[in-house]
């Protein structure tokens, strides 16, 4: 019975190459002459931006944001944490999403139900497992997830025919 898993996944090395380009930008930009100010990944959970001031820390994640945007990371997997000041330092962490959350999963499922195609899902920890009979239902689930307005990207992995 052919079969595929619905995950959310992120490429690390992506994320690593973005924080690196980002870290070489804020040392080439002119508004940041004389600023300490870095990104730092942390145990592959979040990326943590330190700054001398908030506002700086905005402009950070603006440049951050459009590094993942050219690695092709989609930016709905981002978790920003609030603003944290004390001793002439400003830092913030940004969380990466990986793996369905159970409220999102259950809300995949349901719309896979509603939508009346002839498969079933099932979710397996973090990620979904859609069966069907056919491979064009599960082609129809796919484009139907594609077009779908999710919380968190989503990628088709381990299909099965």
């Amino acid at each position: 019975m052919p079969s595929f898993d619905v995950v959310s996944e992120l490429d690390w090395h992506e994320v690593s190459n973005a924080v690196d380009q980002a870290n070489r930008e804020i040392t080439t930009r002119y508004d940041f002459k004389g600023v300490k100010a870095h990104y730092e990944i942390k145990d592959k959970t979040s990326v943590v931006m330190e700054a001398e001031a908030e506002p700086q820390l905005r402009q950070m994640s603006d440049i951050l944001n459009q590094k993942l945007v050219k690695r092709g990371i989609d930016l709905k997997s981002l978790d920003k944490d609030a603003v944290e000041k004390g001793n002439m330092r400003a830092s913030q962490a940004i969380r990466m999403k990986e793996g369905l959350e159970t409220d999102e999963a259950k809300k995949i499922v349901k719309m896979i139900k509603d939508s009346k195609i002839k498969v079933q899902a099932q979710i397996q920890g973090d990620q979904l497992r859609v069966t069907g009979k056919k491979r064009d239902d599960l082609q129809q689930v796919m484009a139907l997830l594609r077009g779908a307005d999710l919380a968190q990207p989503v990628q088709f992995t381990n299909f099965r025919d």
